[in-house]
């Protein structure tokens, strides 16, 4: 039986510090909560928007607003980090990447400087959030395309904008710890979903938007949501809580620094049965109606988990149904407390 993987209460005191960027948004907020519940007092959680436009906040967290597209202030986020735990980044769904790549690309400051103030600051670990998009573009051409193994990133043809900034940026950690010893975690997400992430406003992705058109169309009477696309373009989505628990055993596997690994499922569904699945969330059936000029990605992506299983026996494992249930319910609140009048964080 292969050992137990090794996780942060194995290398870290509960007095340490830990630093989570981008913690105003959706994952890294659920990350600062995770350490925030096993037991660990000083947690740094920084993002450059205003406090109350954060996803969520964790009590006893030092909340910091700063703009890491400036190196003062990364310096001024890693002071005195024992680990740093990089996710900020401009970012959000098909819709955003494909029409907004010069923002996109310009988190490569924010990566440059991350990894250099980290060093400085003497941090013992580094973790760096990296995207499934990274990978080869003409792999993932059919709806069939076969699952994404971490050698498929090369040779190189990233999404255009975000991709190329993720790959960069993996290269950066590579070599910071070739060169200088910096213990970095590179994982490449693969659609993340799940409560307390966006839902409207531009930058949701495929599940929390489906969620809100099944909404929108019972509330407006409608019955009929517009799908992006024929509604055949393949995806897997993997629930927060499995994206968190990954991220902490990766940072802290001593067989995975500074290589590059899937965390994702591998539960592969086309937008069609991801829609179906809101249905079943929500009890009722919708019209469906398709744009082919919307933003639509790849033709498939899927996340190859052999690596994962092979290194720390574990991948992710939330049913899709199981996670969007709990994913719905949570939006539904969100938009039933929007209609009442009060204000919601998207």
């Amino acid at each position: 039986m292969s050992a137990r993987p090794k996780r942060i209460e194995d290398f870290r005191k509960p007095d340490d510090l830990i630093v989570v960027t981008g913690a105003g948004g959706f994952i890294a907020g659920a990350l600062v909560r995770y350490f925030h519940d096993k037991g660990f007092r000083r947690i740094r959680a920084v993002d450059k928007k205003p406090l109350s436009d954060w996803y969520q906040r964790t009590p006893g967290a030092e909340n910091v607003c700063l703009d890491l597209s400036g190196r003062d202030n990364c310096a001024r986020a890693c002071e005195g980090a024992a680990e740093v735990y990089q996710l900020a980044a401009d970012m959000g769904g098909m819709g955003f990447i494909e029409r907004y790549r010069v923002e996109c690309l310009r988190s490569v400051l924010i990566n440059t400087h991350m990894i250099e103030a980290a060093w400085r600051a003497g941090a013992d670990r580094y973790f760096f959030s990296s995207s499934a998009c990274a990978y080869n573009v003409d792999l993932q051409k059919d709806v069939h395309s076969r699952a994404l193994k971490e050698s498929d990133a090369y040779p190189a043809n990233a999404e255009r904008g975000y991709g190329w900034e993720k790959l960069f940026s993996e290269i950066s950690c590579q070599e910071y710890w070739a060169e200088r010893g910096l213990r970095t975690s590179i994982a490449r997400f693969h659609n993340v979903y799940g409560p307390h992430g966006t839902w409207d406003g531009g930058r949701e992705k495929a599940p929390a938007a489906l969620c809100r058109k099944v909404l929108e169309a019972r509330d407006n009477g409608s019955m009929t949501v517009n799908v992006w696309g024929d509604g055949t373009k393949t995806r897997s989505f993997m629930y927060i809580d499995d994206c968190v628990n990954g991220i902490d055993m990766i940072a802290h596997c001593d067989k995975l620094v500074a290589t590059p690994i899937n965390l994702g499922s591998s539960e592969l569904v086309s937008v069609n049965d991801l829609l179906t699945i809101v249905e079943e969330a929500a009890g009722f059936k919708v019209r469906r109606t398709y744009d082919p000029e919307a933003p639509q990605g790849v033709g498939g992506r899927n996340s190859d988990n052999t690596m994962i299983k092979r290194v720390l026996g574990w991948e992710p494992s939330t049913p899709l149904r199981a996670g969007m249930a709990k994913t719905y319910r949570w939006i539904e609140e969100q938009f039933n407390l929007r209609r009442a009048g009060r204000r919601t964080v998207v």
